[in-house]
């Protein structure tokens, strides 16, 4: 298996973020954005694969984000808002490639909504979008005004967004944030995936702290039964080549999430996995390699 390295990037802004990567430096990049509770180390089977050379010999870098695993954690809740996140992972693909391109970014849950918006906000930079299981701002903000099954099933945002729900996390040896991992699925999925190796890399991770995790909750407006706000239309739309895979037994985020997507997306492709969760990344990783291998193939790059 090819070398996973791990480094800390001071960024000019005074975050760090901690991250994980394989290939070689000046290669076109891939970053691969995680969401929660997770945090960078589920890349590593997808940046061996990209970082070879007969699968495009990437620069793949996967960042813990701010506030995850070893990334600068500021206690302000408004230190997590979209807007600062990005600015984070703009700041390091500055650090990686010339011009700041993002040959591919691939983004899984809250990643997603950082890899949405910066598809959005700096179409320029990113040559092609992988979205797993994450919702589109349009579509959620759609979904959680209009469909009380999809506010049913963001509930919990809720319940993280309250004070003091990190503490509650960390109780009785994670076991809510586990079960979280092995129980999030409609009959479909296994958790086989969560050996005891991969359990012993979660506590490594919320060991270092779940404040910074529960913050993007409190400080986002897309929760149920808030006031949702109207989203800018030029805010939404995404002029990249984009790939959406979605479990569909995802029980937190519903399959009407992908209802309308295409008013957004003008480049959309969407790949239902049918019997497949929200953890799709670790149940099958090789599918999800697979398509993504297949998605750049058919879109090959304009530029390195």
């Amino acid at each position: 298996m090819t070398d996973i390295q791990t480094f800390e990037r001071a960024l000019p802004h005074g975050i760090t973020l901690s991250c994980r990567a394989a290939g070689e430096p000046g290669r076109p990049m891939m970053l691969f954005l995680h969401g929660f509770p997770e945090a960078a180390f589920i890349w590593d089977p997808l940046l061996a694969h990209f970082a070879r050379p007969e699968n495009g010999g990437y620069r793949c870098v996967a960042p813990n984000l701010r506030g995850f695993e070893r990334s600068s954690a500021p206690a302000e809740v408004e230190a997590y808002q979209a807007h600062r996140l990005m600015q984070d992972l703009r700041a390091l693909a500055d650090s990686e490639a010339a011009g700041g391109q993002i040959d591919t970014l691939v983004a899984h849950d809250w990643g997603g909504a950082f890899g949405w918006g910066m598809a959005n906000a700096m179409p320029e930079r990113v040559g092609r979008l992988v979205i797993i299981n994450s919702p589109h701002a349009g579509t959620f903000a759609r979904e959680l005004k209009n469909s009380p099954e999809q506010q049913e099933a963001s509930a919990y945002m809720n319940w993280l967004a309250r004070p003091g729900s990190e503490e509650v996390l960390a109780r009785d040896d994670f076991a809510r944030l586990f079960g979280m991992l092995s129980s999030m699925h409609a009959g479909a999925g296994n958790a086989d995936w969560l050996t005891e190796d991969v359990k012993a890399q979660y506590r490594d991770v919320w060991s270092q702290g779940l404040v910074g995790a529960c913050n993007l909750y409190r400080v986002t407006p897309l929760k149920p039964g808030t006031d949702i706000p109207d989203i800018p239309r030029e805010r939404l739309t995404v002029d990249i080549p984009t790939l959406v895979l979605w479990g569909m037994a995802d029980i937190a985020l519903r399959p009407g999430l992908l209802d309308g997507l295409e008013d957004y997306v003008s480049q959309l492709e969407i790949e239902r996995l049918e019997g497949a969760t929200h953890w799709v990344v670790h149940e099958q990783p090789e599918l999800v390699m697979a398509r993504i291998d297949a998605f750049i193939r058919r879109h090959p790059r304009l530029r390195g």
